[in-house]
């Protein structure tokens, strides 16, 4: 094999080597940002998470804190 490599063996190379290091590939599905009536629905959304909040005082902020508790993660 010469030294000039397709695009398609190189992708292939790293993606062995991604997995050879114990990674996997995935796949996932997100909102098209540029769709109609996305930005009214993060407003929307916001607004409930707002108002679902409100009054809650430091509560809320203690919830977060201890549903987001990171001790022990490495990257």
């Amino acid at each position: 094999m010469t030294g000039i490599r397709t695009g398609a063996e190189r992708v292939r190379r790293r993606r062995d080597r991604l997995r050879a290091a114990g990674l996997r590939p995935v796949q996932i599905w997100v909102p098209d940002t540029r769709g109609a009536g996305f930005t009214e629905e993060c407003a929307r959304q916001a607004r409930l998470v707002r108002e679902s909040e409100a009054g809650e005082g430091s509560r809320g902020t203690e919830a977060w804190s201890e549903i987001s508790d990171t001790v022990g993660w490495v990257a």
